[in-house]
């Protein structure tokens, strides 16, 4: 009975608010507000906020959207479970099984690209070497010329 009468002044207020705008020519702002006016009264009209307040108070009700939400969250969690573990635990055995007759050979465990060849140098790249130690004697001549 309550939630009806502050739905019917909350749109009433909704409604005096259109008309101030409607009267300062702002047409299109008024109709947006009457618009957002009427949901109220609407709500009261079809019922669904006496629906709203016998959900919002009863024990039964709320047990039951526990009771959803306990559903819903066993479904995700067997479903991360799922995606995780790779299937079923015959499709894990089968993969296990699988894994163990493709093994490979020890002969071939040494890598057959590049068998013995030394690694490709880029062009205009420096090695670690010598060459390290320049490029921090040029560093410490220029911190020497600044005074550093």
């Amino acid at each position: 009975m309550i939630a009806e009468t502050v739905c019917s002044a909350v749109s009433a207020a909704g409604l005096g608010i259109a008309a101030i705008t409607a009267y300062r020519k702002r047409f299109l702002a008024a109709a947006r507000i009457a618009a957002y006016s009427l949901v109220p009264i609407g709500l009261v009209m079809t019922g669904a906020v006496q629906w709203m307040v016998h959900t919002a108070f009863s024990p039964v009700s709320w047990a039951g959207f526990g009771v959803l939400g306990c559903a819903w969250l066993l479904f995700m969690t067997t479903r991360a479970v799922e995606r995780r573990g790779g299937g079923t635990r015959k499709e894990r055995k089968a993969a296990k099984t699988a894994a163990r007759g493709a093994a490979v050979a020890p002969a071939a465990s040494a890598p057959s690209l590049g068998q013995g060849a030394p690694p490709a140098v880029r062009p205009g790249t420096r090695s670690g070497g010598a060459d390290a130690t320049d490029d921090f004697s040029d560093i410490e001549a220029i911190l020497k010329k600044h005074g550093i």
